[in-house]
């Protein structure tokens, strides 16, 4: 007989993003429905056919990493470790040689070192191969923000990183949480993290027709579900949060923010980048989540969308949320924060996750800005403009990749 699944908590959250540098500031951002795409500042984008994206700004690593670790990182392996330093933080968890093994990491992202790959590229091209930097391969291999943020805690148990592109950040969470409901770890550091505002990143995007080309207003392209949305913004960051088993987490008197309940994880199985037609598997993924977490759907108070302001994506997400939900879809405030925060690919599952239990704890639904003309293809509330405050119990989350990777992930008010 299978032994009773172990009740897992949330204890703490870390967060860098277009819209904040911490927990604190990405929270004030998602109330005030701040914007954060902007002319691109990392490189010299003149020649490129999308010339802006959602950017960390003000980063300075300077007191949160070592010189020598800064130099040694790419991009998006300093973002997750002071994403995950945050988080603990937060938490209050100490981990020691005692409890060490039972702690563990994991941290997902789509591409993964992407600026250390072109960096050293051209520097091959260039100088020969005997001047590529030595720490080339473990500065752009995807797992290193997960290898990082252990060594930087000491935490020695699950580790692995998850690469299932926009969907990682969500399916890192959902896999430390079957860890933890298993019993096979106590503490679990997870999340996702993303720095593919590079070159290469943003022309492979915009030869896709994935990005927005609204060059002349920036601010108002990410507009998810929106009649006149014309492709995704770019963005950047990491969010992470400390998951523990509900018994762990009271015996050491942690602070609970929410319950995570859920997961459902699916594949399409149809095309290397557009959905499903009428967005099935996402559809499957969230009615997984919803038998997963015995969840009525009368208890769902907020889905916070993948909503990635692409033709295809937005309309086949509304389709899935119909399909998964009949009625009650019209019912349930439906937000991408993506409006605000661009789209993180890997990353965006971490901080989407942050805002969700944000959301439950403050008792607010971040707004889908930009949004001014409705689509009939997507006919739900996505709540406009403005956020919305309300009590939520059960609130779901979305996230959907290249190559048919789906999560839906549920968090419960805590009872």
């Amino acid at each position: 007989m299978m032994e009773k699944l172990h009740r897992v908590v949330i204890t703490g959250l870390g967060a860098i993003t277009p819209i904040g540098n911490t927990v604190a500031d990405y929270l004030s951002g998602l109330k005030s429905g701040l914007n954060g795409v902007g002319p691109i500042s990392l490189f010299d984008a003149s020649q490129h056919a999308c010339r802006f994206a959602a950017e960390v700004s003000n980063f300075d690593p300077t007191g949160l990493l070592e010189p020598k670790e800064s130099k040694r990182w790419d991009r998006f392996s300093k973002f997750g470790v002071i994403a995950a330093k945050e988080a603990i933080a937060d938490s209050g968890l100490i981990i020691d040689d005692a409890n060490a093994s039972r702690i563990g990491v994991i941290i997902g992202s789509g591409v993964g070192g992407l600026l250390t790959m072109e960096t050293q590229a051209q520097v091959l091209n260039n100088k020969g191969p005997g001047r590529v930097s030595p720490f080339t391969v473990p500065m752009m291999i995807p797992n290193m923000a997960t290898g990082l943020t252990a060594i930087a805690l000491g935490a020695k148990g699950p580790s692995s990183a998850v690469a299932t592109a926009c969907a990682a950040g969500s399916n890192a969470i959902g896999d430390s949480f079957r860890l933890l409901q298993l019993g096979k770890a106590d503490a679990m550091i997870c999340g996702g993290a993303e720095a593919s505002i590079t070159p290469l990143g943003v022309a492979g995007f915009s030869s896709a027709k994935a990005l927005s080309f609204r060059n002349d207003d920036p601010s108002s392209a990410s507009r998810p579900f929106d009649a006149d949305r014309d492709g995704f913004v770019i963005g950047e960051g990491s969010g992470v949060l400390i998951l523990e088993t509900f018994d762990h987490a009271k015996e050491r008197n942690a602070q609970i923010y929410a319950e995570l309940i859920g997961y459902g994880t699916t594949c399409d199985a149809h095309h290397i980048t557009a959905p499903s037609p009428g967005g099935i598997g996402g559809a499957e993924a969230i009615k997984e989540t919803i038998q997963d977490g015995k969840i009525n759907i009368e208890e769902i108070d907020y889905i916070n969308a993948h909503g990635t302001s692409t033709a295809a994506n937005d309309k086949n997400e509304t389709s899935a949320i119909k399909n998964a939900l009949g009625e009650r879809a019209r019912q349930i405030p439906i937000s991408s924060t993506k409006s605000m925060t661009g789209h993180l690919l890997g990353g965006s599952g971490g901080i989407e996750a942050v805002a969700c239990v944000l959301s439950i704890k403050h008792g607010v639904i971040p707004p889908t800005i930009n949004y001014s003309k409705p689509d009939p293809d997507c006919d739900l509330d996505y709540v406009p403009n403005t956020a919305r405050e309300s009590k939520l119990n059960v609130v779901l989350s979305n996230s959907f990749g290249f190559g048919g990777h789906n999560v839906c992930l549920a968090f419960r008010k805590i009872n």
